[in-house]
């Protein structure tokens, strides 16, 4: 229960529903309790009055003892439905205050792990996948929703019914009671391990279909590929494969389940045979009636359920402590991304880094080696340099996705650790290398970063980046509905979507993480064309492996493999005759042969 401590809290919040339950849990078991009795006392009224009327028999006397007989009976069974009726309606009453405070821990702990999950740095997510963080906010969170609700709800009504019932049952007969609940804990324990049981394979089940289900996902989003390669029969049968996999599982817990009636049943059934055989000899003795033994097949009835339940709300805590651990091990990882000061100010893009190395903390690869360099407001600075070089790396440093392992990091004379992260990343527009789009409008997907961005905004984004006349070759324009990460649109589109919405804000920053790297020479000469102007006034860095890109800039570093290998204008480095020129020479041969 040590981790499953943690949601006190939650309890505590929603304590109103908690009492309220409880109170309702009280009520409704002392109305399943009061039919027993009523029964016993019809049960002994009928038995007591008998020898009387079969005395009268035949007599007009015997017809009045009828009527009186008829209608105390009519008055105890209405008293019976009525007892059911308050019983069935408190019942409700007990659900709509546990189970709805369930529901209430539920949304607010998926709300806790999913805000928890966006102030985590970037390193968080490259040394978990996405669907163990999809796992731990749905499926561990239903498993611990199932302890907040029915686990608390059938425990407490278990410990209410023992604490009102068995001393009844005492007060009437101890020897009797005894006999009547010894089926009772056998049952507790054969639920409990079959229940472990159905689990464990359900699991197996849930697995399975994982598996079925990826596969699925990859056949479909590489149906391209699979058709390409004439697979569709080697898919097919993989797929049989696995659903075959799915369907003996599936049959396995079928099994088990056929069990689970019967076993309930049977227990139950013997506890009422010795209630009726032990009673039967009690009441020879006469130290109980027959409406005792009526009275003690409702007690066991009503016992029933509890007990049986004792053995699954254990198995429930069991699975819910498991995935509670689960979810405080990552509530549990630390923001290391933290701003000392909080300085909130308007960024005017000045950017300086003083001895910078950075070791990748889940890879430790070390990306950067020593790096300095300048920025002034306004100036633009391109990185150039071959793939694993670290040239996004530094870009991540300047949104502050990574502090510096050594070194600092300095925006307008403030270290970076220093200044307010919001107010920062707010005044940088930033292209990223891996373009990733919304299930959205195009509207949308360009006018993300901000919450208000007027329309001429937008359009004249879409214009900057050569990406306004696309959009309106497409039936709905603006309001064109993108699939899947952006799948409606060709690589190049995305990139240009991604671009417009980096400079619809207007930053002071702006980062071009290899933006061009999609599109083609004709698309990147007319964005390049629109950035001279859209980086005016702008703090720019341009990284990319293209030359071409690298031109605009107004001071060019060569990067490789974690170091600076050559600084200087375009100009200043063709006369070096070194690793840029090299490189220049290179692109441009390329760039012929694809003109051929």
């Amino acid at each position: 229960m040590k981790e499953l401590a943690y949601l006190n809290k939650y309890l505590l919040k929603y304590k109103q529903y908690l009492i309220l339950g409880t109170v309702f849990i009280i009520i409704s078991n002392a109305f399943g309790i009061i039919p027993a009795q009523l029964v016993r006392h019809s049960f002994d009224f009928i038995g007591e009055n008998y020898e009387v009327y079969s005395f009268f028999d035949g007599s007009e006397s015997q017809l009045s003892i009828k009527e009186f007989f008829t209608s105390n009976i009519l008055i105890l069974a209405g008293a019976i439905l009525l007892a059911a009726i308050l019983r069935g309606l408190f019942l409700f009453f007990v659900r709509q205050t546990i189970i709805v405070m369930s529901r209430h821990i539920e949304f607010d702990l998926k709300n806790d792990i999913y805000a928890h999950y966006q102030a985590l740095p970037l390193s968080f997510y490259r040394r978990n996948n996405t669907g163990d963080l999809m796992s731990r906010i749905s499926e561990d969170v239903s498993k611990v929703r199932m302890y907040l609700g029915p686990g608390i709800m059938y425990g407490i009504n278990l410990v209410v019914l023992f604490l009102m019932v068995i001393p009844i049952m005492f007060s009437v007969n101890t020897r009797l009671t005894l006999f009547a609940l010894i089926p009772l804990p056998a049952l507790s324990l054969s639920i409990y391990l079959v229940n472990n049981i159905i689990n464990r394979r359900s699991e197996e089940i849930q697995r399975s279909l994982s598996d079925l289900s990826t596969f699925v996902q990859e056949a479909f989003s590489g149906i391209r590929v699979l058709k390409s390669f004439v697979r569709e029969k080697d898919s097919s049968r993989k797929f049989a494969l696995e659903s075959d996999i799915y369907k003996e599982k599936s049959l396995k817990l079928a099994t088990v389940n056929a069990l689970f009636l019967p076993l309930i049943n049977a227990l139950i059934g013997l506890s009422i045979i010795l209630t009726v055989f032990i009673g039967g000899r009690e009441v020879l003795g006469g130290s109980v009636t027959t409406g005792n033994i009526a009275e003690f097949i409702i007690y066991v009835n009503l016992l029933t359920w509890p007990v049986t339940s004792l053995g699954w709300i254990t198995s429930i805590i069991q699975r819910a402590a498991a995935s509670q651990e689960r979810i405080n091990e990552f509530l549990k990882t630390e923001n290391n991304i933290v701003s000392i000061k909080n300085i909130e100010k308007e960024i005017d893009g000045k950017i300086k880094f003083e001895n910078v190395s950075f070791t990748y903390p889940d890879s430790g690869i070390e990306a950067l080696k020593n790096i300095n360099l300048k920025v002034a407001p306004g100036e633009s600075l391109a990185i150039i340099g071959t793939t694993g070089s670290g040239k996004s790396t530094i870009a991540n440093l300047i949104c502050r996705m990574y502090d510096p392992t050594q070194g600092k990091v300095i925006v307008d004379d403030n270290d970076i650790r220093d200044l307010s992260i919001s107010s920062l990343r707010g005044s940088i527009g930033c292209v990223p290398q891996d373009v990733f789009l919304f299930s959205d409008t195009i509207r949308n997907n360009i006018s993300f970063g901000s919450d208000h961005i007027e329309e001429n905004k937008i359009m004249k984004a879409a214009r900057d980046a050569d990406l306004y006349d696309n959009i309106m070759d497409f039936p709905e324009g603006f309001e064109t509905s993108l699939g899947e990460r952006g799948i409606t649109l060709s690589g190049g589109q995305k990139q240009r979507v991604s671009i417009a919405r980096a400079i619809v804000r207007e930053p002071k920053i702006l980062i071009l993480d290899d933006s061009l790297s999609a599109v083609d020479t004709k698309t990147e000469n007319t964005i390049l064309n629109s950035l001279k102007k859209i980086m005016v006034g702008k703090t720019t860095i341009i990284i990319s492996h293209r030359v071409s890109s690298a031109k605009l800039a107004d001071n060019i570093l060569v990067i490789d493999d974690g170091k600076i290998m050559e600084e200087g204008s375009h100009n200043s480095l063709i006369a070096k005759n070194g690793v840029y020129k090299e490189l220049y020479e290179k692109q441009l041969q390329l760039d012929e042969l694809m003109e051929d």
